[in-house]
């Protein structure tokens, strides 16, 4: 099966449940999705009921026509939904893909959620749609996804810059992460041993 049918499935760990979204999820994700502070460094913003349906609507058509693996996260200790990730902009002849339009809800964030839905996700590109390159990218601003990114063993490749716009008119700089399929074994080993505890100064 091409990555387009085979890149949406269930995936879990001893942490969170990775479920590929479905119409009856709306609710779930509603409950979790209205925080502006989630959509900061996002190219759409949540706002209110309007906003949300046309991002879900979105991010269901999406996922339907295979152009995007949109996933439900799950937090396998509460049951709840924490947020969402995908696995998207496919080239699998080249077999690249990116993980990205990542985002958990404020009782989610530094629980290492991210980390492990990230870990799923990674395991899933590699091992079984057998990536060569997986790719992130980031607002240059936006120095918490960036550190989340160092902390999973992605290596920084540079800024694209002016590389698109922001809600508001800003230009965004865009910086880009990968992980190449010859340093997935030494980061597996990285991300089991579970995320890196935070300092005082994060």
């Amino acid at each position: 099966m091409s990555w387009a049918e085979n890149a949406a499935t269930f995936l879990k760990n001893d942490h969170v449940m990775l479920t590929p979204l479905s119409a009856p999820d709306r609710e779930d994700i509603r409950a979790v999705a209205m925080d502006p502070d989630i959509w900061r460094y996002f190219t759409v913003t949540v706002g209110d009921d309007a906003d949300f349906e046309k991002f879900f609507d979105s991010n269901l058509a999406e996922h339907r026509a295979g152009r995007r693996a949109v996933y439900v996260i799950r937090d396998r200790k509460t049951g709840k939904v924490a947020g969402s990730m995908s696995l998207l902009s496919f080239a699998e002849k080249d077999r690249r893909l990116e993980i990205g339009a990542s985002w958990l809800g404020k009782d989610f964030r530094g629980q290492g959620v991210n980390h492990w839905a990230k870990y799923a996700l990674l395991k899933h590109a590699f091992e079984t749609l057998e990536a060569e390159r997986v790719e992130f990218k980031t607002d240059v601003l936006n120095l918490q996804a960036r550190k989340g990114l160092a902390n999973i063993g992605a290596t920084e490749e540079g800024v694209l810059r002016s590389f698109n716009y922001m809600p508001g008119g800003r230009r965004r700089d865009a910086v880009f992460y990968s992980i190449l399929r010859a340093e997935w074994p030494q980061v597996e080993k990285l991300l089991l041993e579970g995320p890196k505890p935070k300092t005082a100064s994060a």
